[in-house]
């Protein structure tokens, strides 16, 4: 593991308690930082927080990231347990199964985008005015490969990644001048529990598309999530960095 210093730096990271969130959680522990980690399952946290608290300092907040008023209540935590934040990495992310447009029930399209494009709004509405007035920060949004394809039968979750594209070269424009860099990550498919959420023939499509031939392992994203996160990145921000095992063509 290449050594990145991220010491004395306080990290959010949402969707912590697993998969690529926990991956990045332990990065940043091995690297100096402090981490709080958010999610909405509550003993998943607990379990995540008593493992990783072995590195470093940890805390955990319970959060509906679609409900302004949790993410408010969730940053004041942080800032009581912690006195201050420097990184936000918008991670949590939920796929709503898989289906043609058309077959798919409006509540759970809707849901999709408020958990995978309002949710980071939200979060960095509220955290952003913090880093400000630190006069430094770093915002990692994970989006996905289907943000920039737009996968079949996953029409709510490609439009609430390409959304979250979007939303990254703005608001990166927005602060560059603030010492605040935003930049995000288009990953291909992680074998994590998100898969749980989707049909087999929809998983075999996603392996299908990556030349390399296998899924992202979740240390890859959380090296490159890192290195974004640190001092080391400083002249690039509203930018996105492919990590598809080359399934990407731009």
């Amino acid at each position: 593991m290449n050594q990145i210093d991220l010491k004395g730096r306080v990290a959010i990271i949402t969707g912590g308690a697993r998969g690529i969130g926990y991956a990045a959680a332990e990065r940043m522990l091995a690297s100096g930082a402090e981490v709080a980690l958010w999610d909405i399952d509550a003993t998943r946290l607990a379990e995540a927080a008593a493992e990783l608290g072995k590195a470093g300092k940890v805390s955990t907040q319970t959060v509906e990231l679609t409900d302004e008023a949790s993410v408010i209540a969730a940053t004041d935590a942080v800032l009581a347990a912690h006195g201050k934040i420097d990184i936000l990495v918008n991670n949590a992310g939920i796929t709503g199964g898989n289906g043609k447009l058309w077959e798919l029930e409006t509540d759970v399209w809707r849901r999709v985008i408020d958990v995978n494009l309002v949710g980071p709004f939200l979060t960095c509405k509220v955290v952003v005015p913090h880093l400000i007035a630190n006069g430094w920060g770093r915002i990692v949004n994970v989006a996905s490969i289907a943000g920039k394809e737009g996968n079949p039968n996953a029409s709510h979750y490609s439009a609430s990644k390409a959304g979250l594209i979007g939303l990254t070269k703005s608001l990166g424009k927005e602060l560059a001048q603030a010492g605040i860099l935003v930049n995000c990550i288009t990953p291909a498919a992680a074998k994590t529990e998100i898969f749980n959420q989707m049909k087999q023939e929809h998983i075999d499509f996603m392996l299908s598309r990556i030349p390399m031939g296998r899924f992202l392992e979740v240390d890859e994203a959380a090296s490159l999530i890192g290195w974004l996160a640190s001092p080391d990145c400083a002249f690039s921000t509203g930018a996105v960095f492919d990590i598809s095992g080359g399934r990407a063509v731009y």
